[in-house]
């Protein structure tokens, strides 16, 4: 079974569940899909005053919630894979701590979704996407009160490793489509500057496959009726 954890905010609800549908539509394997929601999380205090989205640093939890044990995949809600998430975990390597896309870009845009800042900082987007090694001796230390301790920059650059525990994944698995432009090759789209359900990029780069796979998420079949009463 492949723990996955979404990243929840309730100001795009919707972001989670088309997420989810992809991964579960895609997947040749069970899935154990939990939502990372701040607000379900009792033992942990969110002290930081920065940050564009409600999961933001509850995501360097995932170690702790796990137990420190076994693997375990984070991902930001404004994600759909197009391929089997069981491929991604396929390149678990047991020697690294974490494993990500390892991105080096500039945004071109200083504002993303609902007017939050857009700022270029190192390893941008590098724990947006982040297969956790749990049981990692290095992830000991990631604990609830480091996180709630540590600095943005100390997290989302993941300070407490040495360079060589951090894996790296292809950029096709972290594809960012409104900074990148459309890639036919991607298996997993970021819509890294705002989901499509938001007006302003509801036509980005391959937005059409997001909106696709909420009609997806949203189909139910119907039962034929003949007449009124039937």
């Amino acid at each position: 079974m492949l723990n996955i954890f979404i990243g929840f905010d309730p100001r795009e609800a919707i972001a989670y569940h088309v997420c989810a549908n992809s991964l579960t539509r895609l997947s040749s394997d069970v899935l154990a899909i939990t939502p990372l929601s701040l607000h379900n999380l009792k033992t942990y205090n969110e002290t930081h005053t920065d940050g564009s989205n409600h999961f933001i640093y509850t995501r360097f939890l995932i170690p702790s919630l796990m137990n420190y044990n076994g693997w375990a995949l984070f991902m930001d809600g404004d994600m759909i894979v197009r391929d089997d998430i069981a491929k991604l975990f396929a390149m678990r390597d047991e020697s690294k701590a974490v494993m990500c896309v390892h991105h080096d870009y500039q945004t071109r845009q200083t504002t993303k979704y609902l007017g939050s800042k857009n700022e270029n900082y190192p390893r941008k987007n590098w724990s947006s996407v982040v297969l956790w090694n749990c049981g990692h001796p290095a992830n000991k230390v990631v604990t609830p009160d480091f996180v709630m301790n540590a600095t943005g920059a100390q997290l989302h650059r993941f300070t407490w490793l040495d360079d060589e525990l951090i894996g790296e994944l292809p950029k096709e698995w972290n594809w960012l489509p409104d900074e990148f432009g459309p890639n036919p090759d991607a298996k997993l789209l970021h819509f890294t500057l705002g989901t499509p359900c938001f007006h302003e990029y509801a036509n980005a780069p391959m937005a059409a496959e997001w909106h696709r796979e909420k009609l997806l998420a949203n189909y139910s079949a119907q039962h034929v009726i003949d007449g009124p009463f039937d």
